[in-house]
């Protein structure tokens, strides 16, 4: 059998793939893959801020404020510095400075006596929501002087701090503050805390009035068209078995309304007349109902604009929501395929995109490149689905694997994340692979971009 120059990389590295696990040699790729993905984790957490918020809770968890470890840290510099020249002077105002912190933490109010409920809070919003929280405190017995926190990630807003200076037995004190749902994702709110302190200011003891909430941001689900594999129950029932969906499809099937996109090559001139509208001739479409969506999760070629976000990432999750939502609500089976494996199991049925949306939630970049999840939907032999891949980026190792996969007689349509020059060569080597094609850039409407280009075969 003849090899064409697109399978030829996609082989060549499969003979040259190492053992087994338990053989003799392994690769170094798993490796430097874990390496660049731990250093991945390191550079988000210093570019959200999550160092400084665990050395917040470590200030927390000691019970000490920034003055209080200034004079904690002055009172050991003193000493060290009376050590040094033998200074009895120092040592005197070394324990002093210490004293005077002990004496702080010893008369810090230890527990409130405080019970506080959230109402406006829900688990699960859309991106773009706004959710109306209103905090409700009640006190057993009486207190004085606090302050009362909500703690909000940075992306939700700014941290809630309310002060209040006395509340008596069975007392109750309100208040509002908005949250203003921007990104996707997954947030903790709260705790709901009581924070009390020492006249001096270098003590402080918390009080948790309520727990923290986890809270589920959904993507931006717009309204898209797709043209998807028949499903099995349109007439006529029986049809050609591989069979490939339209616009490829060379077998009439029948005609229908023209729509914005429809290639006007399509268009039958003496049907038009006849009835007054305009008409478009299809071809046959195949007997499926499985729609498979893939997300190139591979943070390599994903833009990155600082803070751990990347627009062209989160541009590829409301596409796949959208698509997604979109044939789950017409029946279709779903399923939702990342690089380093499936996000969800098949789903079925407009109750079942809440699942869908969850998992899009959650889900991050990663390491894993796109090639280890073609090569997985290839070697499950599946030819009766439709797939839809989102990516900003196809190498030559995804377009030989992609060429196989085009070889089963799938149909394959090719999203292309366009943020950057080199993101562009994916609508030509998508094109020249045989795939419907769509472009995307951040920001643009996605059911424009979607109707367009699907609507126009595989033309540029």
């Amino acid at each position: 059998m003849a090899v064409t120059s697109a399978e030829a990389p996609a082989q060549s590295q499969a003979r040259a793939r190492p053992a087994p696990a338990g053989g003799p040699r392994r690769s170094g790729a798993g490796p430097w893959r874990r390496l660049l993905a731990r250093l991945d984790r390191w550079r988000d957490a210093a570019e959200s801020g999550s160092w400084l918020q665990a050395l917040g809770r470590l200030q927390r968890r000691v019970g000490l404020t920034a003055t209080g470890i200034a004079a904690l840290g002055a009172g050991v510099v003193i000493w060290i510095v009376a050590k040094v020249v033998a200074g009895t002077a120092m040592y005197l105002f070394a324990y002093g400075a210490l004293l005077i912190v002990i004496l702080a933490l010893a008369i810090a109010p230890r527990r409130l006596r405080l019970e506080g409920e959230r109402t406006g809070l829900y688990p699960r919003a859309h991106e773009g929501d706004r959710l109306d929280v209103e905090v409700r405190l009640t006190a057993q017995r009486r207190v004085t002087t606090f302050m009362l926190e909500e703690r909000v990630p940075e992306r939700l807003g700014n941290p809630v701090r309310v002060p209040i200076t006395q509340l008596s037995p069975g007392s109750e004190v309100t208040h509002h503050y908005g949250l203003r749902c921007t990104r996707r994702g997954v947030y903790q709110v709260g705790p709901l805390v009581a924070v009390a302190g020492d006249p001096l200011g270098m003590a402080e003891r918390e009080t948790v009035v309520a727990e923290p909430f986890e809270l589920l941001v959904h993507p931006r689900v717009e309204l898209v068209s797709d043209r998807p594999l028949t499903r099995q129950f349109e007439d006529p029932p029986i049809r050609p078995p591989v069979s490939k969906p339209w616009p490829s499809g060379l077998e009439f099937y029948g005609m229908r309304e023209y729509v914005p996109g429809d290639d006007l090559r399509r268009i039958v001139w003496r049907a038009s007349a006849r009835v007054g509208r305009v008409m478009v001739r299809e071809a046959e479409q195949g007997i499926t109902d499985r729609i498979t969506l893939i997300l190139d999760t591979d943070r390599t070629h994903h833009s990155r604009d600082g803070q751990g976000l990347s627009e062209s990432f989160e541009t590829g999750i409301r596409a796949v929501a959208s698509l997604g939502v979109r044939h789950l609500r017409e029946g279709y089976e779903v399923r939702t395929e990342a690089n380093g494996g499936p996000l969800t199991r098949p789903l079925r049925g407009g109750t079942a995109q809440l699942s869908l949306l969850d998992a899009l939630a959650r889900i991050e970049l990663d390491r894993e490149p796109l090639s280890k999840c073609l090569r997985r939907l290839l070697a499950n032999g599946q030819r009766d689905a439709h797939n839809i891949l989102v990516t900003p980026h196809l190498g030559q190792n995804e377009a030989a694997t992609l060429r196989l996969l085009l070889n089963t007689g799938v149909s394959v349509l090719v999203v292309a994340l366009l943020w950057d020059e080199e993101s562009d060569n994916t609508l030509a080597t998508a094109a020249s692979l045989g795939c419907q094609v769509a472009g995307m850039r951040p920001g643009d409407d996605l059911a424009t971009a979607l109707a367009h280009d699907i609507g126009a075969g595989n033309r540029l």
